[in-house]
């Protein structure tokens, strides 16, 4: 009858033996993650610090069997043309060098083609002027009309150009390149042979400051003259009264010469002569004082200038604007005529409104 009791105080210690066994191999189990994922980043970082040992070793054998080479051995500083070769600026050295040639051939040459006189001009001496006339596409009637005021003859474009005065009308081209309106013109030019065709500008209202630029620099390529100037389609010219006033200018240079004027920042979109940079016309909204669009007159080293940086020229919504921003740049000789203000009731004046 004690056999029972017996047995189950022996069979109490191995049961809680087994237990504290089960318990123990899994903290075992537990404890070890953490240590094995220190000792991965302790092999990381013990490579690191080799690495780098080696790399500063090498370094230090490098200076010291540099220190100990003698000073004719000793490799000099570096100098322009090295440092160019490192970092392989070799070819742009070279491309300088050679533009800088022509710019100093183009200096030499006056900034101007080999051949300045344009086919049909016979005249090799220097101009007195060359006269452009903005025109349009739609504005035959108007160019006969001028035609008429001073061309009189067959031969009255040779004859002008016999007295130093050069007149072409000034046109580009449409933005339908060879379209009817590109025909009609060059139809009109075989004819007449007095148009200034600027093949690089595109004919546009809104293009009329980027055409200031194409006139001047085709001009001045073409040819060799001491005064370039606009005139404007919707005036009536005096031809004669502006071949003596520009005869009274000979001689003269850095002129920038007009009608001056300044007036109103218009900065209403959809107003007339709105400019839709007028914030950087300051908080008063005024225009600097610039040459009137009708007529004005520049010297050919002022055309040069134009002609040299028309890539870079900044232009705006008015041609005027655009050419006296340009003429604020550099040191302009500004000589405001009232005899070319067209709208004034002066008299002898050089131009009228039409």
């Amino acid at each position: 009858m004690d056999i029972g009791p017996l047995f189950y105080k022996e069979g109490l210690p191995t049961t809680l033996h087994k237990q504290r066994w089960r318990s123990s191999s899994l903290s075992s189990k537990t404890s070890s993650i953490p240590s094995i994922v220190l000792a991965f980043f302790s092999c990381l970082a013990w490579l690191y610090i080799a690495g780098r040992l080696w790399q500063d070793a090498e370094n230090r054998t490098l200076l010291f069997n540099l220190v100990m080479k003698t000073p004719a051995q000793r490799p000099k500083a570096l100098t322009v043309e090295d440092k160019l070769m490192v970092l392989g600026c070799k070819d742009l050295e070279r491309r300088i060098v050679e533009t800088e040639m022509e710019i100093t051939l183009a200096k030499s040459q006056g900034f101007l083609r080999n051949q300045l006189t344009e086919s049909g001009s016979s005249s090799s001496k220097k101009l007195l002027a060359v006269i452009g006339i903005y025109t349009g596409f739609g504005s035959r009637s108007k160019r006969n009309a001028f035609r008429g005021s001073w061309m009189t003859g067959v031969d009255s474009i040779k004859t002008l150009e016999e007295r130093g005065i050069v007149i072409r009308f000034v046109i580009g081209r449409s933005p339908n390149r060879g379209d009817s309106l590109d025909r009609k013109i060059d139809e009109e030019n075989d004819m007449k042979n007095d148009f200034l065709i600027l093949d690089d500008h595109e004919e546009a209202d809104e293009e009329s400051s980027k055409k200031a630029k194409f006139f001047f620099s085709s001009a001045v390529q073409n040819w060799d003259a001491e005064f370039y100037v606009k005139v404007d389609k919707d005036i009536q010219l005096d031809l004669e009264e502006l071949i003596e006033f520009l005869d009274s200018l000979r001689g003269q240079d850095s002129l920038y010469v007009g009608c001056m004027k300044s007036g109103e920042v218009v900065s209403e979109v959809g107003k007339r002569w709105y400019e839709p940079e007028w914030w950087k016309f300051g908080d008063e909204k005024s225009y600097f004082r610039h040459a009137a669009g009708s007529l004005y007159i520049l010297t050919r080293n002022f055309a040069q200038y134009i002609n040299i940086n028309s890539a870079s020229l900044k232009t705006y919504a008015h041609e005027d604007i655009s050419v006296g921003s340009w003429m604020m740049g550099i040191r302009a000789n500004y000589i405001d005529d009232s005899r070319l203000c067209c709208s004034s009731s002066t008299q002898d004046k050089v131009c009228s409104l039409a």
